[in-house]
């Protein structure tokens, strides 16, 4: 199953942080933080301006993004934990 986002939002899968360890002690799933970088796998087509014309989209499928702790609405597609969140919700593209 596959998913096309709508209108400016965005399909988000959220990247794992790494395994913390702090004093040789490893800290357990449920109280890691949730991650606030992902990467993006689909794009909707833009938003339409209050004049009828379409606003381009400023990420695309592939761009590692930085976005808010608590952004979007969590979707399970195929198994896997994804996010659904609008544009405005990204903070920024990650480079490098």
């Amino acid at each position: 199953m596959s998913i096309k986002p709508l209108g400016d939002r965005v399909l988000v899968e959220p990247l794992e942080q790494k395994e913390v360890k702090k004093g040789g002690i490893i800290i357990p799933d449920t109280a890691k933080e949730k991650p606030q970088e992902g990467k993006v796998v689909a794009v909707g087509p833009g938003k339409t301006d209050d004049s009828g014309k379409k606003v381009a989209m400023d990420v695309k499928a592939g761009d590692k993004i930085l976005y808010g702790k608590y952004s979007g609405t969590e979707v399970k597609i195929n198994d896997k934990e994804m996010l659904i969140m609008h544009q405005d919700d990204i903070l920024g593209i990650l480079e490098g």
